[in-house]
């Protein structure tokens, strides 16, 4: 039977990525189109309180917001049901409280039950505990709650800001413990729930707890809870290689009780391995080939989109992958191996949903530097641009560093041509304030002479950028003019045969207490002496001696040699 969706979905798969289109969500408000990364970043955050106050509004008075239009129905449209709705003491009201993740209330009910003599089931009871082991024994936070203050709060706000750095601990006899004990006969899900929260939620000492329970826990651990001792590992051993040796130890006992590993299990043991010291880094290549005889790595298809497993651990693995292979420790056999692995990770993105292992906008920002970065050390410029031009700026916006890398890729492919066209970019992207980037830029155009052409591009970019170092709105001062920057806008100027404006630019060393450099008024004096600028010449001999240049006498005796001067300019 088709779904109501067919025909949305059969549409969907005919449409493309539009690379110069604006993210999905600034679409609906033209005007909110962000321009430069640090739009991007307002707008997306504005859009989000936004989206918050809604919900908050939504699920606080969702008596006035009943009336469903939607077909088909959009249950994440419509209020929240933030209140139980069973009030009687059962076992019904129990498992909506679990599903409503209210850990005191389920909790309270849970001892009411017992109180009144009602057994609850096994099945329930892990479920109570998954979700007290979950969130630490207390209510999770509200999520979409704007924030609200008045005058309590705002007496409070210096401790309630402490209070927030303080990690939940596990706390001796909890409530998880207490419940623990009264099941007459826990099963597997009984001790999975509790190791794992002692292994999420927990302290210190509470590790020596987990080492003494580690023997009994092992023969009835599924694949969950051995992921879980395997994260714990490190920390019940002192030495690198007794937490190497414990690894390896869960392993094997996975491997005699056949529970297979996944994508999880891998994650968990590179993380571990991260606290190993020297062992770890000798093992986990190893480890690494062991998982990828068993199809499991941070490059296989299905396991990415293993439904079961949770983002975070995907987006993991997708980090590290791509942190190591654009680091500096990374020394492939082959040149392009880095190259090759980042690719392939990137296309496997487009697979499926595998797009949600970018994580969140910072995650996904770090992602694609670390991606631009090696495509600028290891590509072409022509991959490298192709690749530019399909996700700056529809997905990505590139921090003043990648750009920099970019320039790098052009002076490194003999392409600085394209200077004026990503100059362009610059300055949509928000980096034109950005003196570093922007004298790097000037010292590539003024370096070597070009064909005629490239020349007049080179003159217009310079004279654009002329006006950043001006004073912007309000008389604020963008840029600061320095010797270099001076010397080579008016080289860029003069290799263009713009004089004029490269005679008005050189007036600016004095404005801005600078001093121009030998090279740059002998290069002005050849450009002078095709021009036949006799005045100009005798001006520059002046400038240079107003600076107590110690090369004014060379000059004084070119321009007297090479120039026709009268008796009052000699």
């Amino acid at each position: 039977i088709r779904s109501k969706e067919a025909v949305l979905q059969a549409l969907a798969s005919t449409v493309k990525r539009d690379p110069t289109a604006s993210d999905y969500r600034f679409q609906d408000d033209p005007y909110l189109t962000p321009k430069t990364s640090s739009e991007f970043k307002l707008f997306s955050l504005s859009q989000e309180s936004g989206r918050n106050a809604a919900k908050y509004f939504i699920n606080t008075y969702p008596k006035y917001f009943q009336k469903d239009y939607a077909q088909p129905h959009i249950p994440c449209l419509m209020p929240d049901t933030l209140e139980a709705q069973i009030e009687e003491v059962s076992e019904a009201a129990l498992i909506e409280r679990i599903g409503m993740r209210k850990v005191k209330a389920a909790v309270d009910l849970y001892d009411q039950l017992l109180q009144a003599g009602t057994s609850v089931s096994l099945d329930v009871t892990n479920q109570l505990l998954d979700l007290i082991c979950f969130y630490g024994d207390h209510d999770p936070a509200q999520e979409n709650v704007p924030e609200q203050r008045n005058e309590e709060t705002a007496k409070k706000g210096r401790a309630a800001k402490a209070s927030d750095l303080l990690k939940a601990t596990w706390k001796e006899k909890n409530n998880a413990e207490r419940i623990f004990a009264l099941l007459s006969e826990p099963n597997k899900h009984s001790y999975s729930a509790l190791i794992r929260g002692m292994v999420k939620v927990t302290d210190e000492g509470n590790f020596s707890y987990i080492s003494f329970l580690m023997p009994c826990f092992v023969p009835l651990a599924d694949m969950h809870m051995f992921n879980a001792l395997i994260t714990a590992a490190p920390e019940v051993k002192e030495k690198y290689n007794e937490k190497w040796e414990l690894i390896v130890d869960l392993l094997k006992q996975m491997a005699e009780q056949k529970v297979r590993p996944n994508l999880l299990t891998l994650n968990a043991v590179l993380k571990a391995l991260r606290r190993c010291g020297t062992v770890g880094k000798s093992q986990a290549f190893p480890v690494i080939s062991e998982m990828k005889a068993l199809s499991i790595g941070p490059l296989s298809d299905h396991y990415l989109q293993e439904r079961s497993a949770p983002i975070q651990g995907q987006t993991d693995i997708l980090q590290e992958v791509m942190n190591e292979v654009s680091g500096k420790s990374f020394t492939p056999q082959d040149p392009d191996d880095g190259i090759c692995i980042s690719l392939q990770v990137h296309e496997l993105l487009g697979v499926g949903e595998n797009w949600r292992l970018l994580g969140n906008d910072f995650q996904q920002n770090i992602y694609y530097a670390r991606f631009f970065s090696l495509l600028c050390m290891m590509e072409n410029i022509d991959v490298m641009l192709k690749w530019y031009r399909d996700l700056v700026p529809s997905v990505y916006y590139p921090s003043s560093n990648v750009m920099r890398d970019l320039l790098q890729a052009l002076d490194t492919d003999n392409r600085l041509d394209l200077i004026p066209q990503i100059w362009k970019d610059i300055k949509q992207l928000g980096h034109a304030n950005r003196q570093n980037l922007v004298e790097e830029l000037l010292t590539l155009m003024a370096r070597e002479k070009h064909n005629q052409e490239v020349q007049e591009s080179f003159a217009e970019c310079a004279l654009d950028i002329k006006k950043i170092y001006d004073t912007g709105d309000r008389g604020k001062v963008l840029l600061n003019w320095t010797a270099g920057s001076l010397s080579d806008l008016i080289s860029v100027l003069l290799a263009a045969h713009r004089r004029q404006d490269a005679w008005d630019m050189l007036k600016l060393f004095k404005t801005h207490n600078r001093v121009p450099s030998e090279e740059l008024l002998n290069k002005f004096l050849m450009c002078v002496k095709e021009g036949g600028e006799v005045n100009q010449a005798v001006e520059l001999v002046q400038i240079s001696a107003g600076f107590c240049l110690p090369g004014t006498p060379k000059l004084i005796q070119r321009v007297q040699q090479e120039f026709e001067l009268t008796e009052q300019q000699r």
